[in-house]
């Protein structure tokens, strides 16, 4: 009990990030790949949200959650990628007691928004598809805002609570998070007390964030398959089908790699750590690509800004 007691945290002590348990000479071609990663995240997502809104044919409900999802995932890999690459470089790969707190909530904010945002643009493809005379009504500017604004106020209460919970934890003697950036999890398994009802809280919270947004999902893609099935004409299956291919891709992406981490058990913490890389760094780096390579209406923007007709021919 007194080793406990005299290991509980302060909250000026730092945090060590461990990182990828690789030899230090594989450290350069982590960085160098992170650095390369980064890059493309910055120059696809910016890319997106500047071809969305110089183009004015791209002013419709689908491209406007479109931008806000290169918004989220630039600024989500934004909170993890600098840090990780400094920490390749550093020799105490240390983080403070506000940074690891700040990093946690912005992540949770910017990766759940995600999750509600998505749902959101599932729903805008039901409207599309099954009650296509009805779009430019139900899909008002109004409620894009509305649900654009919704998914980022559910990321800031989930945040907010996920973080008070976290840090209010009293930390052992050894400080060292076996992760590359400050997750929930790796942050809890250092905890001295123990964590029976906190983990089923988070699981609680988890769950209450998850499961509304895949039933929305769900719900929406057994509709439009039903609606498309019924269209007559092949071609009129294949388009209405390609307007929705890049959305399930996206949520493919994060969704497994998201499900393939929080499953993993903890004896495992290397897995882990390839499957955060997948949704904090793969899934921003794909999605811009996703979206600009099977959509003919973002093709043609980017033909425009670039100024070069045969870029994506």
């Amino acid at each position: 009990m007194g080793d406990r007691r005299t290991s509980n945290h302060s909250e000026g002590t730092d945090f060590t990030l461990v990182g990828f348990t690789v030899r230090p000479e594989l450290h350069i071609l982590l960085f160098l790949l992170f650095l390369l990663v980064y890059a493309m995240i910055l120059l696809g997502n910016v890319g997106m949200m500047a071809v969305i809104m110089t183009d004015p044919r791209l002013n419709t409900p689908m491209y406007f959650f479109l931008g806000n999802l290169s918004f989220i995932d630039l600024f989500y890999s934004s909170v993890i990628a600098p840090k990780a690459m400094i920490n390749f470089w550093s020799e105490s790969k240390s983080i403070s007691f506000a940074g690891c707190v700040t990093q946690l909530f912005l992540f949770t904010l910017f990766i759940v928004a995600e999750g509600f945002l998505l749902a959101a643009m599932a729903y805008d493809r039901f409207v599309a598809i099954c009650n296509p005379l009805l779009y430019s009504v139900r899909m008002s500017t109004r409620l894009c805002t509305q649900l654009v604004a919704g998914s980022y106020f559910c990321g800031c209460v989930d945040g907010v609570l996920l973080s008070s919970m976290t840090f209010t934890l009293p930390f052992c003697a050894s400080r060292a998070i076996n992760h590359f950036y400050c997750d929930y999890r790796p942050v809890q398994r250092i905890s001295c007390s123990d964590l029976y009802i906190h983990k089923i809280l988070s699981f609680v919270l988890c769950s209450i964030i998850i499961l509304p947004t895949i039933t929305v999902i769900i719900v929406s893609y057994m509709y439009i398959v039903s609606t498309v099935l019924k269209i007559r004409s092949t071609e009129g299956r294949k388009k209405a089908f390609s307007t929705c291919s890049s959305h399930l891709g996206v949520v493919s992406i994060l969704y497994g790699a998201v499900t393939f981490m929080y499953l993993t058990p903890d004896r495992f913490p290397e897995l882990s750590k390839v499957a955060s890389l997948c949704y904090t760094l793969v899934t921003p780096m794909l999605n811009p690509l996703i979206y600009s390579l099977r959509n003919k209406d973002v093709k043609e923007a980017l033909r425009m800004v670039l100024g070069k007709k045969n870029v994506f021919a």
